[in-house]
């Protein structure tokens, strides 16, 4: 039995999906005015490990993750480069795709734009407001009344008081509100800044309205899983909820959330002047390696980010793709049918367990070994363990080199160059075959010659 460990309820919960077979997850995305950086990467990590494994489980999955694409610092950012908040967004939108298909980040099933759901925002706040959940402010706009829903704060166990002293200048209080924890749903026109037509006059929406808006138009009033790094908890899907339980919609079944990265003992930040872009990461290390880094931590707890984490993740990462190459070699690439059952049975368990992947990707290796010995004994164990570690690795993001889908573009030119060292060698041509080996070295290969023949890594 699957089990989350829920926010809402700070217990691990038995999942039982709203629809059998099925599982719709909201998953909250980028606000796209500056490059990605690695708090994101770990976020969008969060969502695809769940969703992969979760269609390795079979179950079908619907996933959307939203783009915010008009917000304060989109509008800021715009004003700063002479652009406009349109071309803004655009532009780190490209940015953060781009480094999503490096990391290998699927592809959700919605992604919808903050900017096309307006009209269905104000349906929203127009309930809200039928519902004495909201009031207006003339000159100011629509905001949400905390005081009206009993329910606020139970995300973050938090009572309204609580939040108000330890929120401090994030819940000011503002001349317009009733109350500092109000919120603004829609916001009235500014100067020099986008606008739409609503019954309050023009303007535009809040930030939370957003998600609410996006999630229940397509996934319906109650869905499965509503996920997020933890530093969206409050406000932002504090809010959500509100917004959602005061508009009368169930909203979501389960809320997981991922911890923070740190970045030499300190949370990442932009203020505190660690905040290393996504692209300088990956074009420093295998984005494969990163990906490992994150699922050798769980989900739930922060993770540090720097060489000294990473170099390991690499050299971990150069030993399965030592290892597929091998399988390869003796005739094993994934594709087969055979699987190592009590491996499969131990890497469920802990992924059930709360997505535990340390413990899963430790069952990977514990494979990766026993797979080895077959190999070395030519046991005919050896198909079933190969074929293990390759799907199980796939479940989880990881595309090794030598399995089916080799991820490395210079593998059939670096196997014909082995292959004529080989030859070679067995003509006693030694000095041909230092050669090539200084030659596969000049391309940062690395070879080794076993009893199973030569295998290479980078």
């Amino acid at each position: 039995m699957i089990e989350f460990t829920d926010s809402l309820t700070r217990t691990k919960r038995p999942f039982e999906p709203i629809r059998d077979g099925e599982v719709s997850i909201y998953w909250c995305g980028p606000t796209v005015y500056d490059d990605p950086h690695l708090g994101h990467a770990r976020s969008a990590l969060g969502f695809d490990i769940l969703t992969r494994y979760l269609r390795w489980r079979g179950f079908e999955v619907t996933l959307v993750r939203n783009v915010t694409d008009i917000d304060d610092n989109i509008i800021a950012r715009a004003a700063q480069r002479g652009l406009s908040e349109t071309e803004i967004s655009q532009i780190y939108e490209a940015a953060y795709l781009t480094e999503m298909d490096r990391l290998g980040i699927i592809s959700p099933d919605h992604s919808p734009h903050a900017t096309d759901y307006v009209d269905e925002m104000i349906k929203v706040i127009a309930t809200l407001l039928d519902r004495n959940m909201a009031y207006v402010v003339e000159g100011s706009g629509v905001y949400f009344d905390v005081s009206a829903l009993d329910a606020y704060g139970a995300l973050v166990n938090r009572d309204p008081d609580e939040l108000r002293e330890s929120a401090g200048a994030r819940v000011a209080l503002d001349d317009d509100k009733a109350d500092p924890l109000d919120f603004a749903l829609w916001k009235a026109a500014k100067p020099d800044e986008p606008t739409w037509d609503s019954p309050w006059g023009p303007g535009r929406p809040g930030w939370h309205i957003e998600c609410v808006s996006m999630s229940v138009n397509l996934l319906g009033p109650h869905f499965d899983i509503h996920g997020g790094g933890d530093d969206l908890t409050f406000p932002h899907h504090e809010n959500e909820r509100a917004e959602a339980l005061g508009a009368g919609q169930p909203f979501a079944n389960y809320w997981i959330h991922n911890a923070m990265v740190q970045v030499e003992g300190e949370k990442m930040s932009k203020s505190l002047g660690n905040f290393t872009t996504l692209a300088e990461m990956l074009d420093a290390y295998d984005p494969r390696a990163f990906r490992l880094l994150v699922l050798q931590t769980h989900y739930r707890r922060t993770m540090e980010i720097n060489a000294s984490a990473l170099d390991p993740a690499v050299t971990a990462i150069e030993r399965l793709d030592t290892f597929a190459r091998r399988a390869r070699l003796a005739g094993f690439d994934g594709s087969g049918i055979a699987r190592h059952e009590p491996s499969v049975d131990a890497f469920r368990n802990a992924m059930d367990d709360d997505l535990s992947t340390p413990a899963a990707i430790a069952v990977i290796f514990d494979t990766v070994r026993l797979a080895n010995a077959a190999l070395d004994a030519d046991d005919p164990t050896a198909e079933a363990l190969c074929n293990t570690v390759i799907e199980l690795s796939a479940a989880l993001g990881l595309v090794l080199d030598g399995a089916d889908g080799a991820v490395d573009d210079d593998a059939d030119t670096i196997d014909d160059l082995i292959a004529q060292r080989s030859t070679a060698r067995e003509q006693r041509d030694f000095a041909g075959a230092d050669r090539i080996r200084d030659e596969l070295s000049a391309m940062g290969v690395t070879i080794e010659d076993g009893a199973m023949g030569t295998t290479w890594h980078r």
